[in-house]
């Protein structure tokens, strides 16, 4: 079995799946975090037999401007524990670090917006994009807008793997409640309350169609620097009493919220494959999401749910106001999201493939 190091900006739900996997299969796995957050985004421990390493990140913040400092760190902690393969993401932070300090057995992992958003914010990041995947054994995406643009930026496309890292079928499930066939009707959001997710523009959708529908509700999952905003576009609608705001919910109790809802909105501006659009469509839920290139890999309008222009807050709006009035296509959508997902999107299922891209790192010839 390899010897892992797992390097991630903070600990979160998809930390926890990979390294749950690699753990039960027997693997030696240690982990290390860029940013030493007080509130991690994962509610779970760590998972038995994974360790993790306490190094510098732990009490100074990374900067490219400590660069070296942070390399000195990083070689040091490769001497200690000597790990045959280390697995790193985001591209610009955790891999960058790992191909800088010379260690040749790196797979990278896109976490979507890295090279969907960062990789295009300046020539800085460009080229640090470009330097880390040259310089990458491997690489893993969760689609094939990641896997085009990680090709785009210099990766091998002989050594990248492509799976949706999936969800549990098990926990995220349908259950006795069948999806507008209650008295009220609820949208759910899950997504963290930050521009990049534009959970606003689901603030300004519901206000625009909350007076005509009076037994609409929204609850809005999370938290994050928009909460301000987002009770001021409320409030001002005079629909605050129908929105719920129940903070930054377990991965234990995310199903039953899912199951609540009539329909999942996302109308974020950047996804790879999204790990939340998929919870609720295993949950048997129709979904209503951004126009992005990732989401057309899982969505086709009228079968599993609806697509809106990025951004366009008013088309959503007629959308989620369409959902309400065809209430009746909802079971049949969240069956049929619920069958793609089956098919593509088992977490354990997928999982595996991932040592295709460490067995490339491990043994190069292969």
């Amino acid at each position: 079995m390899p010897r892992i190091l797992y390097f991630s900006r903070a600990y979160s739900p998809h930390d926890h799946r990979f390294l749950q996997a690699m753990a039960e299969n027997g693997d030696t796995v240690w982990v290390i975090h860029l940013e030493n957050r007080s509130q991690p985004l994962e509610d779970r421990p760590l998972p038995a037999g994974v360790e993790r390493l306490h190094w510098l990140a732990d009490k100074v913040n990374f900067g490219y401007g400590r660069l070296p400092l942070f390399l000195a760190a990083f070689r040091s902690l490769l001497e200690r524990v000597k790990p045959e393969v280390v697995l790193a993401g985001p591209i610009q932070s955790c891999a960058f670090l790992v191909a800088a300090s010379g260690f040749p057995r790196l797979v990278s992992m896109s976490w979507g917006y890295d090279l969907l958003i960062d990789a295009r914010r300046n020539r800085w990041m460009a080229a640090i994009t470009r330097f880390t995947l040259r310089r990458s054994a491997a690489f893993v995406g969760d689609c094939e807008t990641i896997r085009r643009l990680a090709i785009e930026y210099g990766m091998n496309s002989e050594r990248i793997v492509t799976f949706p890292w999936g969800v549990d079928l098990h926990h995220f499930s349908p259950d006795q409640r069948k999806a507008g066939q209650g008295e009220e009707f609820v949208f759910l959001s899950t997504r963290s309350w930050e521009p990049i997710y534009g959970v606003d523009g689901i603030a300004r959708a519901f206000s625009e169609i909350a007076p005509r529908y009076p037994h609409a509700h929204l609850i809005l999952l999370g938290n994050g620097s928009q909460a301000g905003t987002l009770r001021k576009i409320i409030s001002k609608a005079g629909v605050l009493e129908r929105v719920s705001m129940p903070g930054q919910i377990g991965f234990q109790a995310l199903p039953r919220y899912y199951r609540l809802a009539d329909v999942y909105v996302s109308a974020s501006h950047s996804d790879g494959t999204s790990i939340s659009m998929l919870e609720a469509m295993a949950c048997g839920r129709a979904v209503i999401v951004s126009d992005l290139p990732g989401n057309r890999e899982w969505i086709t309008p009228g079968q599993q749910g609806w697509l809106f222009p990025d951004g366009d807050w008013q088309a959503l709006a007629d959308i989620m106001e369409q959902a309400i009035q065809r209430r009746d296509l909802l079971e049949k959508m969240g069956q049929a999201a619920r069958r793609l997902v089956e098919e593509r999107a088992d977490w354990p299922r997928n999982f595996p493939k991932l040592y295709q891209a460490m067995a490339w790192a491990i043994n190069p010839a292969r």
